[in-house]
């Protein structure tokens, strides 16, 4: 009886310190969270404070001049980011429904590893990747005879091609967010019930039709965490875009034209720049913008789970 009573102590206790342990854990991160603002608002605030926010929407950047417009590199960032979304969605999704639903256990085994693999690549080494092969490719292979052929539109033309640009950057963001869209997107759609394709199955459809009336409607708030996740991995990479961006402060109006995201401009201009109070202020309403901007797609997303959840 006392043995009894106390494993059953025993394990209140474990209970109890599991419950203390997550709620202390979750704390952390939403403090961690509120730091972080905190520290860019602070850091940002005596430029705020000087300065109206609409003049830090405007295109012209020349800190030596007392201007930080920010719309350049904004206008950028979204533009490589949509670029890479655009390139990775449609292949990611399509490669975690068919290893969840219709590869072999072999494929399976050995395609994880190397999605895996891909995850685990330091950003620096996808710039280097990104330098030597797709900025020559998009160069000298890509740009020619998309813009020959398009160069009537403007987002289509090359007039200054350097192979530094936007579709290199989306390129190379592209594979980057891979791992974690496929990941994501596969353990969701595997865990939609088996009993959900057996009735599908029994009443006449075939399997792909059972996967993408059944299988792909269960899976879609969690398929939607997956992409938002993507955006945001592409959304706040830095080395890599540094490295093939071409980082001229110019709004691109082609996919050909170089560009300067914000998270480049903040990692070229912070440490040289930090004995200019100003000019720090202005890097950390750089960032102050991308954390936002992350915070609102973060919550639209949301949104949009909760509702196809409930539909």
């Amino acid at each position: 009886m006392k043995s009894k009573c106390s494993r059953e102590n025993k394990r209140k206790l474990e209970n109890k310190l599991f419950k203390a342990s997550s709620l202390t854990l979750t704390l952390i991160s939403f403090f961690t969270v509120i730091m972080i603002f905190t520290i860019l608002l602070v850091q940002s605030k005596p430029l705020i404070m000087k300065k109206p926010l609409s003049e830090f929407l405007t295109v012209e950047w020349a800190p030596h001049l007392g201007k930080y417009g920010l719309a350049t590199f904004m206008a950028s960032t979204l533009f490589t980011t949509a670029i890479a979304m655009a390139i990775s969605i449609p292949p990611c999704i399509l490669t975690a429904i068919y290893l969840a639903e219709f590869s072999t256990p072999k494929v399976k085994e050995y395609a994880k590893s190397m999605i895996d693999l891909l995850a685990g690549i330091p950003s620096v080494v996808y710039g280097l990747w990104g330098v030597i092969f797709i900025v020559p490719i998009v160069r000298d292979r890509v740009a020619p005879p998309i813009s020959e052929a398009l160069g009537f539109i403007p987002v289509f033309s090359a007039q200054n091609n350097s192979g530094y640009s936007v579709i290199a950057s989306g390129m190379v963001l592209a594979i980057m967010v891979t791992p974690i869209i496929v990941s994501v997107s596969y353990e969701v759609i595997t865990y939609v019930p088996f009993e959900y394709r057996e009735a599908s199955l029994a009443l006449g459809s075939t399997k792909w039709e059972a996967v993408k009336k059944v299988v792909l409607r269960e899976a879609a708030p969690g398929i939607a965490a997956a992409v938002v996740l993507g955006f945001c991995r592409a959304f706040g990479e830095t080395m890599a875009v540094l490295m093939v961006a071409g980082c001229v402060a110019k709004t691109p109006t082609s996919i050909f034209d170089p560009c300067y995201p914000l998270t480049a401009l903040i990692a070229n201009n912070y440490g040289e720049m930090l004995s200019i109070p100003e000019w720090v202020a202005a890097l950390s309403v750089a960032g102050l913008i991308l954390m936002l901007i992350v915070l609102v797609f973060n919550v639209v997303a949301r949104i949009v789970v909760i509702r196809t959840a409930g539909e």
